[in-house]
């Protein structure tokens, strides 16, 4: 997909698809946190992780979706 040229500096892409998929994982993580205190998810980390991984898929697949 290349970059992104904002004021002469290239950026690129999946910097701003990871940039955007940290900012969604930190404004749903209170929602994550109560699910881990109530032990309904065993391995944290690994959940964090991954669901992390799945929005940077979620926002790559908008880029993608949106680009065409």
């Amino acid at each position: 997909m290349g970059e992104i040229n904002v004021y002469g500096i290239y950026f690129p892409i999946l910097l701003v698809q990871a940039v955007i998929a940290y900012v969604l994982f930190k404004l749903l993580t209170p929602a994550t946190d109560r699910l881990i205190q109530k032990g309904w998810i065993a391995l944290p980390s690994i959940f964090n992780l991954c669901f992390y991984l799945g929005l940077m898929l979620l926002v790559h697949w908008l880029f993608v979706w949106l680009w065409v």
